[in-house]
């Protein structure tokens, strides 16, 4: 009986300590397990953050694009406006009509004069620049469309 008990005893506490082993041995799992977990969570969070960036500059060039259309829709109104103001002048006396012509030129003129004045006079590169985009931009503005159009051919009927 004696050595029935003794059995029974190390049997218990071999089944103890194996208990306690695989427990242990579950529990190591587990912690792998779980930084896997994070692992792949990070993973997946670096993810989206990446996505959230690429959408949020896919929207600030969208809006670029959007104000740059805008800016330019603008000038072509201007340019309409000033070709619409000049076409409402009408009938008149031509020398008054010979005198409105000849505004832009002479303006042009003056404005290129005064930008080689300002190039004779002075060294400083962003004053000339800005003089000559001035003028540039003021020249392309008068006459930049302002070529006679071709006469419209009659339609073959």
């Amino acid at each position: 009986m004696a050595t029935g008990l003794a059995t029974l005893s190390l049997d218990a506490a071999a089944s103890g300590l194996f208990g306690l082993i695989g427990t242990g041995l579950g529990r190591i799992a587990g912690f792998f397990e779980r930084k896997q977990t994070f692992n792949q969570e990070q993973a997946r969070w670096s993810h989206e953050l990446k996505l959230h960036e690429l959408t949020m500059q896919a929207n600030a060039q969208e809006t670029e694009a959007e104000l740059a259309l805008i800016a330019q829709s603008g000038s072509w109104k201007g340019l309409e406006a000033s070709i619409l103001a000049e076409a409402a002048i009408g009938e008149g006396s031509r020398w008054v009509v010979n005198t409105l012509r000849l505004v832009r030129p002479v303006l042009t003129l003056l404005l290129w004069l005064i930008t080689a004045f300002i190039f004779a006079q002075t060294g400083d590169g962003s004053v000339i620049d800005a003089a000559v985009f001035a003028a540039t931009a003021a020249t392309l503005w008068w006459f930049g469309d302002r070529a006679p159009k071709p006469p419209a051919r009659p339609s073959a009927e």
